[in-house]
């Protein structure tokens, strides 16, 4: 008996655990597959989605880690984004043209993905499936098991290397299908459809719009700083103030040569960190938003300051907060209550 051998792009998201288990029960090897970037969600231990429910399915998963090559794509999509700064049409053609290549690598006879037809607006109807496979290499090639019977036949299929009759129709926005077809497979753990990107979060896509707005060059530590601290933009400044005692220590540990670091001296308080130019202005703002997250109620603050070490001082008075909102980037004004 030949040995069909199949990659899954597993997200972790229930309906990639679903088709994953459909084209598994048809007595295919299923390798998983998961592109790690700066933008997923971690769960409370550690772990991501994807290694969970590969731990549940009891599959192996490969796990590749993007470089500057998704910044680069992320900058400039050349199919635009989502609401806010989510690329999911070339987010999407960038994993399936990585998933093609380890394809390649370990002799996998053809790749399969979660999608529905029409459940996302963006990237999931027929149009944009399309062009999906196509961009990515894969034409006539990419199978979506839980759609597969409301398109076209892949060459999987007429080579008789997977049974289309065993596969399904499954379309539109709603999960009940999904949500039956889970507990006829007996999975019982998997993430709520909210998705699990930090480019969705109009917060988050804030900040990385700053970042790309203000600096030509990003490296993957620049992206990784986003999720830590306040952040605030003071001109050609970047200020980021912790929130928590590790966050804090985070800042401390990955601040490069050139970066200023604030603490203050005899309050309890957060770790500031200036990147930019180190005007006057600036390391007083710096040390201004370090001293309005302390402790101190009101009056003067003395904050300590420095590069390697914390060398310097300066005193300010404590910033109203309004003008701390003012600076900080992201910030998601409520509407006002009539």
């Amino acid at each position: 008996m030949v040995c069909v051998k199949a990659i899954s792009l597993l997200s972790g998201g229930l309906d990639s655990i679903l088709a994953t288990e459909l084209i598994r029960r048809q007595g295919i090897e299923v390798i998983t597959f998961n592109i790690k970037t700066p933008f997923g969600i971690p769960k409370k231990d550690g772990t991501s989605e994807a290694a969970q429910a590969a731990d549940q399915l009891k599959v192996p998963l490969k796990v590749v880690t993007v470089e500057g090559d998704y910044l680069k794509m992320l900058r400039k999509p050349k199919h635009g984004y989502g609401r806010n700064l989510n690329p999911c049409v070339d987010c999407k053609i960038f994993i399936l043209k990585k998933a093609k290549k380890y394809a390649k690598e370990i002799g996998a006879d053809f790749i399969f993905t979660g999608e529905v037809l029409g459940e996302r607006p963006m990237s999931q109807h027929y149009p944009a499936l399309k062009l999906i496979a196509e961009e990515s290499g894969l034409k006539g090639k990419l199978l979506r098991p839980l759609s597969a019977k409301l398109l076209p036949e892949t060459a999987a299929e007429k080579k008789g290397l997977v049974d289309r009759n065993k596969l399904l129709n499954i379309q539109g926005r709603s999960r009940k299908p999904q949500f039956e077809l889970a507990k006829e497979f007996g999975i019982t753990s998997y993430p709520s459809p909210a998705g699990g990107c930090l480019l969705t979060c109009e917060e988050y896509a804030k900040k990385l719009q700053d970042l790309f707005d203000n600096k030509r060059h990003l490296s993957m530590a620049d992206v990784a700083l986003l999720r830590i601290g306040r952040h605030f933009r003071l001109g050609k400044n970047k200020i980021i103030v912790g929130r928590n005692e590790s966050e804090n220590k985070f800042l401390t540990a990955n601040k490069i040569w050139s970066d200023f670091y604030f603490e203050l001296s005899d309050i309890v308080g957060p770790t500031g960190l200036l990147q930019g130019p180190k005007t006057r202005i600036a390391v007083e703002t710096a040390a201004k938003l370090t001293a309005f997250y302390s402790d101190a109620k009101s009056g003067d603050v003395t904050v300590k300051f420095g590069r390697e070490t914390l060398n310097k001082t300066i005193a300010v008075t404590l910033p109203q907060k309004a003008y701390v909102e003012k600076l900080r980037i992201g910030n998601l004004k409520k509407p006002a209550k009539k």
